[in-house]
């Protein structure tokens, strides 16, 4: 017996040696490695997550995903896989987004993520995703931040900053006004927008009179106001979210101040849009009109009207985009591996979307979309104009 019992704890000591020299060789891999061979032979689901503030500020971003899902999962992608869809609300938190893509890091399923709304959220959390070895697609975040870690594993599917500020810059430039002021919040997004807005002013003909940033009360906006007027401005560039900006366009509008103002993406949104009289006549740069005259985009408000019995607005869009895109890439790829989908979204030539044509550059920025100009009348964003986005700086 004292035998046996000897041969059978040697036999346990042995199977523990494997194991531990299983489990070694196991966590020599990279997260990437990892999860590559984990989705090589996976052969159920596509997992695709997405991470948006979807209780305080949804937007339609989560009709957008639901009528792309069902389109998508009808036909089925990779010989009729379907796409599951996790959902996940970051609350446009930091913290809160960070521990949701160490969550998707740690979940050897997941292939990509759409998201997060905020660059404050995105960018941490796309160093996570790119160590994880998982597809970043953000559909929001525009800061250039986001695409200069050089990650083959994250892409921007909206104009970055700089594009945007270009953008704004050679619009202005088309009008008959010269002398600009320019209010920005101090923070990554309005930085970010007033520097590029500020390069190009130059280029297009512009001078920017003042820049400033910040007001402490009615006497600080009168005496902004005088200066402006001093300076001869005849036109302000606004780089705010659009609390911010409803808040500064009202207090210069009470103050007496009636020269035209031009913003960034941020201020094309129903928020600002049912701000009041004070607001309007603002023009803004945005992704996307409802009234675009591809049969793409028509095809696809036609459909988000059936469902939901409303008008699709920029966010619908972009996360109707995002999730069609991402599949587009999955077929192409022929495989969930996200090194396969990475390689096969960078190939992308002229995608066309409902927001337009999509291809990327070698940091994952979007590049071939324009940028379309609205004008708020009477509570409602209408075109006006394309640009067509330039190089990033």
């Amino acid at each position: 017996m004292g035998g046996t019992r000897r041969k059978g704890l040697l036999w346990k000591i042995a199977l523990l040696g494997i194991a531990l020299t299983i489990s070694g060789c196991a966590s020599s891999y990279e997260p990437d490695q990892a999860r590559e061979r984990a989705l090589s032979g996976s052969p159920g689901e596509v997992v695709i997550g997405a991470v948006w503030p979807f209780e305080q500020q949804n937007d339609q971003f989560h009709e957008g995903l639901q009528l792309a899902l069902e389109q998508i999962n009808q036909e089925g992608i990779l010989g009729g896989k379907k796409i599951k869809l996790m959902e996940m609300d970051d609350e446009a938190s930091t913290t809160k987004g960070m521990a949701i893509a160490q969550q998707f890091a740690d979940n050897p399923a997941v292939s990509a993520v759409i998201g997060h709304r905020g660059s404050s959220v995105t960018v941490p959390a796309s160093r996570i995703y790119a160590h994880a070895g998982i597809v970043l697609l953000t559909p929001a975040s525009t800061s250039p931040k986001l695409t200069d870690v050089n990650s083959p594993y994250i892409f921007r599917n909206i104009p970055n900053d700089n594009q945007l500020g270009q953008a704004l810059a050679m619009y202005a430039g088309g009008t008959k006004h010269r002398n600009i002021a320019i209010y920005y919040t101090d923070d990554e997004y309005g930085r970010g927008l007033a520097n590029a807005f500020e390069d190009q002013a130059s280029q297009s003909g512009l001078r920017v009179v003042d820049r400033l940033s910040g007001y402490k009360d009615t006497a600080d906006i009168l005496r902004i106001v005088d200066k402006w007027k001093t300076l001869d401005s005849d036109l302000i560039m606004v780089a705010t979210r659009a609390s911010e900006g409803i808040s500064f366009v009202k207090a210069i509008r009470a103050a007496g101040m009636t020269i035209p103002v031009i913003g960034g993406d941020a201020l094309d949104s129903a928020e600002f849009a049912q701000a009041g009289e004070a607001v309007e006549g603002t023009i803004v740069a945005s992704v996307y009109h409802e009234l675009g005259a591809s049969e793409v985009n028509q095809s696809f408000r036609q459909q988000y009207i059936d469902k939901y019995g409303k008008e699709p607005g920029k966010w619908a869009a972009q996360a109707y985009d995002s999730l069609k895109l991402l599949a587009d890439g999955i077929e192409k790829a022929g495989s969930r591996s996200p090194k396969a989908i990475a390689s096969a979204l960078s190939e992308l030539k002229s995608w066309e979307g409902v927001t337009g044509q999509h291809s990327f550059d070698a940091q994952g920025d979007v590049q071939g979309m324009s940028i379309v100009m609205k004008k708020l009348e009477a509570g409602t964003f209408n075109r006006l104009d394309e640009v067509l986005i330039p190089n990033p700086l």
